[in-house]
């Protein structure tokens, strides 16, 4: 079969979509992304089981069923891929493949029916790839990350931007399936002396355990069901390691109905759940984590970042996906980091280290709202942002985030379940500083009608206890009712008086000077 252009890499054109094939032990998935660039949104994903690792153990071989499966779907995936006009695609096939006698023959068989070229990656690679693909997320992740994947899990230590020591163990639930129904404690017996070997494991103790892998998941999103977690986005989600210790007990005490009943997702992931929550309590006991952190990202994410530059992996990842964002982009008359520059000074005091880029974010997306219906601009902004497919965000720091821009548009009155995830998330304290953004870029948009370049007539700063707006004596019919009445909210969100003086000479001179 003659390759198609579509597998040739493009190393110029990073707005083009590109692709990542995996192919697990249990499932294989297509994920297509915007484009080669810093934390890119999937826009495409697709995944089928097809169990290739289902009976590794006994058989040596790929299982033949999953084998059919696949080669029907592998061909499915470069069409939809083709049609959407991705430039790069990359195929990574995992511990099924790279451990089956029939691997190479299988591989072999999907080219010549598809044209995709597989990589069939160590366990070392999968382990870094994985790393990396939760530090393109989470850029300051410090302790461990544990991939559990359908024929195993990958350990491996985080540093920041950087991946250390790494372990790969056969403990999957396709390769453990022979075992699934054994007893807890033929099951601990197996788990226990293997998690022993990893012996820098014990020597994190206190930091963190990113959790990647999609029966792990399974179990942030039974829990979020039962405590009634108001915001359901995994990415970010947080478990303290003492209480996910006693939770796993809780999950493995369940019968299959009652696991189905609360995890709908996929009548097969449902008798992996109690084997993946007893493998979790043990991982917690070896390391000793202070938390558990569930990461969105994970080899495929890990893949993308791999090959980009190294300043591109240095950018801010919420603060990339935020710039390229269309409401960054297609209204000239709004600039963003304009608009961040101008109210910037006046939060200063008081300013948590997370809140200026959660600012500078708000402001990049305080047009998201423009071309909706203005009696629920509030509403569709709050609500959209806290759902976006963003990672680089904790999800104090999402629902902070959302709030800022919904209060660019108006008061958040909200539905219920928005109020309640403010609630639950922010203290007080952030709520009104969140609201004291919105309540910035209002006026700013007030002053200007949005035509950002405007801005810089205008001087807002803080003096002593009071907010103060200046601005050029022949525009003082700019400080309409309007700006005024949005000038007095600001003042109040931030606890200060205000006062607007727009023939301030001296202020002025020095604003042109700058």
């Amino acid at each position: 079969m003659t390759k198609h252009p579509l597998w040739a890499e493009t190393q110029e054109n990073n707005s083009s979509p590109i692709a990542v094939v995996d192919i697990g032990s249990n499932s294989i998935r297509l994920v297509i992304y915007e484009g080669r660039v810093r934390a890119p949104i999937p826009v495409f994903n697709e995944k089928i089981l097809c169990g290739l690792g289902r009976d590794l153990n006994a058989t040596g071989r790929l299982h033949d069923e999953g084998v059919e499966r696949a080669l029907r779907a592998l061909p499915r995936f470069a069409n939809i891929a083709r049609s959407m006009k991705v430039s790069k695609i990359t195929v990574l096939a995992t511990a099924a493949v790279r451990e089956a006698e029939n691997g190479p023959e299988f591989t072999r068989r999907v080219k010549e029916l598809s044209g995709l070229e597989i990589q069939t990656i160590s366990g070392h690679e999968e382990a870094r790839l994985s790393g990396l693909g939760v530090i393109s997320g989470i850029p300051n992740a410090n302790g461990f990350m544990g991939d559990l994947g359908g024929g195993s899990v990958e350990l491996v230590e985080l540093n920041k931007s950087h991946t250390g020591r790494f372990e790969t163990l056969p403990l999957g639930p396709i390769r453990m399936s022979g075992n699934l129904s054994s007893s807890k404690n033929k099951l601990i017996s197996i788990i226990d002396p293997m998690l022993e070997k990893v012996k820098w494991l014990s020597k994190l103790e206190g930091k963190e355990f990113y959790v990647v892998g999609g029966a792990w998941r399974a179990i942030a999103k039974i829990h979020m069901e039962e405590v009634d977690y108001p915001l359901h986005v995994l990415h970010g989600y947080e478990m303290e390691a003492e209480y996910v210790k006693e939770y796993c007990d809780h999950i493995f005490a369940m019968g299959d109905e009652e696991l189905l009943e609360k995890y709908q997702d996929s009548t097969r992931r449902v008798e992996t759940l109690r084997y993946a929550a007893l493998l979790m309590q043990r991982v917690i006991r070896s390391a000793k984590p202070n938390k558990l952190v569930f990461s969105a990202n994970g080899v495929r994410e890990g893949c993308l970042f791999d090959k980009l530059g190294k300043q591109v992996q240095a950018e801010d990842p919420l603060l990339a996906a935020c710039h390229r964002m269309p409401w960054s982009q297609s209204f000239d008359r709004v600039d963003g980091e304009k608009l961040f520059k101008w109210i910037d000074p006046i939060f200063k005091v008081d300013d948590q280290p997370w809140e200026k880029r959660i600012r500078e974010a708000a402001c990049l997306l305080s047009e998201i709202g423009r071309l909706e219906h203005p009696d629920y601009r509030v509403d569709h902004a709050l609500n959209r942002v806290m759902r976006f497919p963003i990672v680089g965000v904790t999800h104090k720091e999402r629902v902070y985030l959302a709030l800022a821009v919904a209060t660019r548009y108006g008061t958040v009155i909200g539905a219920a379940r928005g109020l309640k995830t403010i609630e639950h998330l922010l203290s007080e304290r952030e709520i009104e500083r969140a609201n004291a953004i919105g309540c910035a870029m209002r006026l700013g948009y007030a002053l200007t009608g949005g035509v950002s370049k405007h801005l810089k007539e205008y001087d807002l700063r803080v003096r002593g206890r009071e907010l103060l707006l200046t601005g050029p004596a022949d525009k003082s019919y700019m400080a309409g009712e309007v700006v005024e009445k949005r000038m007095a909210n600001l003042a109040k969100s931030l606890g200060l008086y205000h006062e607007i003086r727009m023939s301030a000479v001296d202020i002025q001179q020095e604003i042109l000077s700058r």
